[in-house]
């Protein structure tokens, strides 16, 4: 859980309110690519579809799985609807990678040169985070491998946290965002993001460390 207020938040919510527009933006994406719908903005990606479609529906599973693989009660209760959700998670992740990087490659960018070096770093981080969170589990380190899949939500949705404040601006000027301000305000955020993952995966391994070890055991036991 996190805190706002002096509250404690519980963590997938927190997610789900951080990514809801961007979530519900690649949602959108989904329906518009096999109908030929995209909006003028979004016609020069639809020259390669299917890795459009596919870093669409990618982003919509792994933005919707994320909150809910973190929510402790529905781990507890439903562990093996937790480990199948993983996997997809999982591949979503991968998918999520792969596609944006390779519509890096193939797509003549309309943004800074700042924003295209951050979507391949963290593009290649997102794989190589999720391959660690993998091999965590597999070493049945399920603190570590919870704090490497925080920080794979982190990596993967980052750039959607901007969304919050670009849809702001846009609401006001009636225009979509651009330029390198623009661009900074991106990577800011995407940096933030990154960072609070970091901290709330930080502070939930100490805190677990802190019990003694008995949160582990009884999280390792809710996985089977």
């Amino acid at each position: 859980m996190i805190r706002a207020l002096g509250r404690p938040i519980p963590l997938g919510l927190a997610l789900a309110f951080c990514t809801f527009i961007p979530v519900l933006m690649a949602a959108v994406r989904v329906v518009q690519i096999p109908l030929g719908a995209l909006p003028e903005d979004s016609l020069r990606l639809a020259s390669f579809p299917v890795a459009f479609f596919l870093h669409s529906l990618a982003g919509v599973l792994f933005g919707i799985l994320g909150p809910l693989q973190f929510v402790r009660a529905l781990r507890r209760r439903y562990g093996i609807l937790h480990r199948l959700a993983g996997r997809v998670f999982l591949l979503a992740g991968v998918g999520l990678a792969l596609s944006g990087l390779a519509l890096l490659q193939q797509v003549e960018s309309i943004a800074t040169g700042l924003l295209d070096a951050a979507r391949g770093v963290f593009g290649l981080a997102l794989i190589a985070v999720l391959v660690l969170g993998v091999a965590a589990a597999r070493a049945h380190n399920m603190l570590r491998h919870r704090a490497w899949m925080i920080r794979a939500y982190a990596i993967g949705m980052g750039s959607g946290s901007a969304a919050l404040v670009m849809f702001l601006v846009y609401l006001i000027t009636g225009e979509p965002p651009s330029g390198l301000t623009t661009d900074i305000v991106v990577v800011s955020m995407w940096l933030l993001t990154i960072a609070v993952g970091e901290w709330v995966g930080q502070a939930e391994s100490t805190a677990r460390m802190g019990t003694g070890g008995g949160s582990a055991t009884r999280y390792k036991r809710s996985l089977g």
